[in-house]
């Protein structure tokens, strides 16, 4: 009962859908595949329950001290004759964890959606402007755009997009961290937080209120309406109430538990509806995942 099932049940809720079992010090059991295979067994039912298919993941029996089957094939065990997972590019195997990094199939790049750019800074150039910068998390950013910011509602022309101190002709694409020189916009105007999306192409708005899904994974006591944290969502930090806890669900297969729950303690999950304390940039989940999930941490 360790930390791995609350691991590997985080890692499903967050979304991550790609997952590798390196079964590390097998040399302190004699390279035992009785071992190894008990951990198989164990693991593949607990990930199975969390909405994990295990025959997409690759089990790998490591020693990371001794360094067998990390980059090269274990002589001391011989028994093993490599791992196989299946995925949408077709199966794949191999016998060591470096193959089995190599091949996560790599994320699509949603450069068809509309733009979304969560500012992370907003700096002044000398002899420039007005400079953000930020991450393309979907859709492209190129010169000549006219782009919106929200929540503030400004709307300017994009004069040039950089990486790393060089053009990009071609615009910035999901993944590039770009900084951009727009119009008459102060640095005062626009700041960390806000969204740049593309005026003509579902631009992105502000949320007064929104409906969301948590899982509270450690509290102590217990969550009623009126429960009012600091909510971290792609860049934007601010402090949000869970106006209204609307239903008690499973958090893994969503189905309703219970309306209007009085409370929420730790593992519980629930739809609750969040009013933030100004209105911010949010975006539904299936649409814009990076913009539809946020993390609460409290320090009191």
């Amino acid at each position: 009962d360790g930390q791995t099932r609350e691991h590997a049940l985080l890692a499903f809720t967050l979304g991550v859908r790609q997952l590798i079992v390196a079964i590390n010090k097998m040399d302190t059991t004699k390279w035992s595949q009785d071992r190894y295979n008990e951990i198989v067994k164990e693991v593949s039912s607990f990930i199975k329950k969390i909405g994990f298919n295990p025959a997409t993941v690759p089990f790998v029996p490591i020693s990371g001290w001794h360094g067998d089957n990390m980059l090269e094939e274990s002589v001391n065990m011989t028994w093993f004759k490599g791992w196989t997972k299946e995925s949408k590019a077709g199966n794949k195997s191999g016998k060591t964890l470096l193959e089995a990094i190599d091949a996560i199939d790599p994320p699509t790049r949603p450069t068809d959606k509309p733009l979304r750019l969560p500012l992370q800074d907003v700096y002044k150039i000398g002899g420039i402007g007005t400079v953000p910068v930020g991450r393309v998390e979907t859709g492209i950013i190129k010169a000549g755009m006219v782009v919106t910011f929200a929540p503030s509602g400004i709307s300017t022309e994009v004069k040039s997009v950089e990486m790393h101190h060089e053009q990009l002709p071609d615009g910035g694409v999901p993944g590039d961290n770009v900084g951009f020189n727009v119009k008459n916009v102060s640095v005062k105007e626009i700041r960390r937080g806000f969204v740049c999306s593309d005026s003509k192409n579902d631009p992105a708005k502000e949320a007064a209120s929104f409906q969301a899904q948590v899982i509270v994974l450690n509290h102590p006591g217990q969550i009623g309406a009126g429960y009012a944290p600091v909510l971290d969502c792609h860049t934007a930090h601010i402090a949000c109430k869970f106006a209204e806890l609307v239903e008690k669900i499973d958090r893994r297969s969503g189905k309703k538990l219970e309306d209007n729950p009085k409370f929420i303690k730790s593992g519980d999950s629930a739809i609750v509806k969040m009013v933030p304390s100004k209105p911010m940039c949010v975006e539904s989940y299936t649409e814009f995942p990076p913009l539809g999930r946020f993390a609460v941490r409290d320090m009191r």
